[in-house]
């Protein structure tokens, strides 16, 4: 049983990230009642405080640009505002597609004794609630540095690799690691 859950578990896994990765751009343009920012969330601040998300996210693994024509979250393209937008609708992508995971679960009820089904429970939430998390958190961010560049248009905004509405990413990154690519995971 163990290898048909590692079988299903992969099975669904690739078959829901294909799914999502095949939804057009402009449907994820706007979060849905799902992605929609929550008030405990607090713009990302919950997720470093509770969580201490910035100390592990860079470990989690990153399958956006697995399929043809997907699209890496490991670290940013540049800081334009195209580039940004493209960036959270991609987090909106990947929470979708982790919850889709989460969501076949129960079929692991039909072949499974109730403790093997709970490991598969279990296994569902550590899987795929920290990616889950990730997403949020880095969308959070993103959404304030947005904000403050539609605020505050700056004429690079738009020009791959300048700061967009005039603000300056930190120290060449989202978390402010290593100048160069600035790192999503940070």
């Amino acid at each position: 049983m163990v290898v048909a859950d590692c079988v299903a578990w992969a099975a669904i896994g690739t078959a829901t990230g294909y799914a999502w990765h095949r939804v057009p751009v402009q449907r994820l343009a706007e979060d849905g009642w799902i992605t929609r920012p929550r008030p405990f969330e607090r713009d990302g601040r919950w997720y470093e405080q509770r969580w201490r998300i910035r100390s592990w996210k860079r470990f989690l693994p990153e399958a956006g640009g697995l399929f043809r024509g997907g699209y890496s979250k490991r670290s940013l393209r540049s800081s334009a505002l195209d580039d940004l937008e493209r960036f959270r609708i991609e987090t909106r992508r990947a929470e979708m597609t982790h919850w889709w995971v989460v969501a076949w679960t129960p079929v692991f009820w039909l072949w499974n004794p109730l403790p093997l089904f709970m490991a598969m429970v279990a296994y569902a939430i550590a899987a795929n609630v920290p990616c889950t998390a990730a997403q949020r958190y880095n969308r959070s961010r993103l959404n304030r540095v947005l904000a403050r560049a539609h605020a505050h248009p700056h004429p690079r905004a738009r020009r791959p690799g300048g700061s967009p509405g005039g603000l300056r990413p930190e120290a060449g990154s989202m978390d402010g690691s290593a100048p160069g690519r600035r790192s999503a995971d940070g």
